[in-house]
């Protein structure tokens, strides 16, 4: 048998993605549906995961609220027997750090890092017990890996989530259980978009990174699908930035 038959493929796989309503967590929904998984789409909005559901095969919503312990312990209860696991849900704020009220600060870590940790312990728990393997993927940022002002809470939570992979996947690997951290970078979607409307925002863009544009959720899908698969069985505990080159690479005006 060719050991690279099929190596992508997610069939008879269950990806459970947390975060599936919109942007880069429907987009990897997409992208593992597309390579064969059953899809469970998890977040709060119901309807929408609903919706969503409809435009792919072997999909279901499951209504899921990550500052509720009681909303995970249901949803990782109906979720079943889960081989991949993606954590994409967060939220944000950008303001002053000296401006942050104690409920910003511990709504942002509830959504972004506490219920994740919640949830990742009942669901990776199923996968050590049923001694099968697994993945799980968590959506970090940037601010796993270097600073930017005005996002601290936000930089605290995504830190959080690239230590939780680190450790994990240190924790889980005789289990045969691989965990990884995506960072995307500028990623255009509904937490962001109004940020990038000032031209001058684009043109600094333009100036700071080797790919000179803003990325899509698209851009990130299918490296989270990879991950999920067995072409990925030997890569754990990494952080790997999806950023057009931002955190690797700078341009400047001279030229030879």
């Amino acid at each position: 048998m060719n050991p690279f038959d099929n190596i992508f493929s997610l069939s008879g796989k269950t990806a459970l993605v947390v975060g599936a309503s919109r942007g880069i967590g429907w987009a990897i929904a997409q992208a593992l549906a597309a390579q064969g998984a059953h899809t469970i789409l998890a977040a709060r909005s119901v309807d929408k995961l609903e919706a969503h559901a409809k435009e792919l095969p072997n999909s279901r919503a499951l209504h899921l609220d990550l500052t509720s312990s009681d909303s995970i312990r249901t949803a990782a209860e109906s979720a079943g027997a889960v081989d991949i696991l993606v954590n994409v849900a967060g939220t944000n704020l950008r303001k002053r750090f000296e401006e942050f009220t104690r409920d910003e600060y511990q709504r942002i870590l509830q959504t972004n890092l506490h219920g994740i940790f919640e949830l990742t312990q009942l669901v990776g728990a199923k996968m050590v017990t049923r001694a099968q393997g697994g993945k799980i993927i968590n959506i970090g940022s940037l601010m796993s890996l270097l600073g930017l002002p005005y996002l601290t809470v936000y930089a605290v939570s995504k830190g959080g989530i690239g230590q939780l992979t680190k450790s994990l996947a240190a924790e889980w690997g005789r289990y045969n259980i691989q965990v990884n951290c995506i960072a995307p970078g500028f990623i255009i979607t509904d937490l962001n978009r109004a940020m990038w409307e000032p031209p001058e925002m684009e043109a600094w863009l333009k100036r700071s990174q080797a790919s000179p544009r803003l990325g899509r959720p698209e851009d990130v899908a299918p490296l989270a699908a990879f991950l999920a698969s067995r072409a990925a069985d030997y890569i754990t505990g990494q952080i790997i930035a999806v950023d057009g080159g931002y955190s690797t690479t700078a341009v400047w005006p001279f030229e030879p």
